[in-house]
């Protein structure tokens, strides 16, 4: 049996990044992903616009180590990104002993699918872009 989760979608925030006493570095960032709303006849449903209405979900995306420095590095909020991992369940119990429960997915790959930002210290030459024309699809 597997344990694997793909989500594409819009990155909510800037990624924060850690690193443990061991030396793990854990990068967390939040992503949302939308579908259309649908009625019970299953129409999509559209506001008096004309455009459909979604319902967005929000992710808790876990990064470690590789993965999470380049996270760190080149994703910034808005960017639209692809993410192949495993979902992670935990419990705790809080200060108040209340039992609390969290789900998050572990990333095991991030695919950029708009461009990356710059690296902090990196300067990019116009000339360096691609062209879109140049794009094989």
């Amino acid at each position: 049996m597997q344990n694997i989760v793909i989500l594409a979608g819009n990155v909510g925030a800037t990624p924060e990044a850690r690193t443990t006493q061991g030396g793990t570095k854990i990068t967390h960032f939040s992503l949302a992903t939308s579908r259309p709303k649908r009625d019970s006849d299953g129409k999509v449903i559209k506001d008096r616009d004309g455009y459909r209405v979604e319902d967005t979900e929000w992710h808790r995306i876990t990064c470690f180590n590789g993965v999470g420095k380049t996270v760190e590095e080149y994703v910034d909020k808005g960017m639209k990104v692809m993410v192949r991992g495993r979902i992670h369940y935990t419990s705790w119990t809080d200060q108040d002993d209340i039992k609390r429960y969290g789900t998050e997915i572990i990333a095991d790959e991030v695919t950029f699918l708009t461009r990356a930002r710059q690296a902090s210290g990196q300067q990019q030459d116009e000339r360096d872009l691609p062209i879109d024309d140049d794009i094989p699809f």
